[in-house]
Formats: C-alpha cells, sequence, structure tokens
C-alpha cells in the first residue's frame, strides 16, 4: 500500500470522520489530553493506522471507535460506516441520552438570578408537569 494510506495524523482523521468541527478542535482536545489511541493518550501528530481503537472523551461521554479505513479527505456522513465502527456501549449512549432529555431551565444572558416571585412561578409551572 502507499504510505500516504497507511498512516493519518489523528488530529487530521477526527476532523475528517466528522467527530470535531474543525481540525484546530481536535487538536486541542488532544492536547488536553481527552483523545486515547489503543488506550494510550495520543498527541495531535500521532498516526493512526486501520483497527485501532480511538477513544474520546466529550461532555461526560466516553465514546469508543474502530478504524476501518483511511479517508483521503473530510467525507461525507452517510460514508461514515465505511470508514469507522462505534463500540461504545449502547446502555452507556442511552444513559448519555437520558441525563440530556432531562428538563433544563433557560434564562436569557444578564437577566441575573430569578427573584422569588419568578422562582415561585417556576416552582409552581414545573409542579403540574
Amino acid at each position: 500500500m502507499n504510505t500516504f494510506q497507511d498512516k493519518f495524523r489523528v488530529d487530521k482523521w477526527l476532523w475528517c470522520v466528522r467527530i470535531f468541527k474543525t481540525r484546530s478542535i481536535a487538536t486541542q482536545a488532544c492536547e488536553q489530553g481527552k483523545i486515547l489511541i489503543n488506550d494510550q493518550p495520543a498527541k495531535a501528530s500521532r498516526v493512526v493506522r486501520e483497527n485501532d481503537i480511538v477513544s474520546f472523551r466529550r461532555q461526560g461521554l466516553t465514546r469508543k471507535y474502530k478504524v476501518l479505513a483511511l479517508p483521503k479527505s473530510r467525507i461525507g456522513a452517510k460514508l461514515l460506516p465505511d470508514y469507522m465502527t462505534e463500540l461504545t456501549d449502547p446502555a452507556e449512549l442511552e444513559a448519555y441520552f437520558a441525563r440530556t432529555k432531562r428538563v433544563t431551565i433557560f434564562r436569557d444572558p444578564g437577566t441575573g438570578r430569578p427573584t422569588k416571585r419568578e422562582r415561585r412561578a417556576l416552582d409552581d409551572f414545573l409542579d403540574d408537569i
């Protein structure tokens, strides 16, 4: 095989398979120690090869992917199953999505803390739900 096809930088791979929106965000995640390749911390320049297990922690969830093939450039979302397989435990994913769907209260930035009257009205509203 061509040497270009045999190896790929991890930050570029994370960007190409759409795990991170930009390559610089992927590089930053590597620098912060959030990216592991085969359970070893990975710098941005670390090489990814086929059959490697890449895991990363984001928003309280550790996701694991197996590298099936290396793309030449950024790929479309429909082509992702050809290049990687998710190994994350389905029960862990379900628990994460259940946590994120809980009722959350949103206040406009800059409005400060709710007043006593607003808090009581909010409590009454949430009790009715």
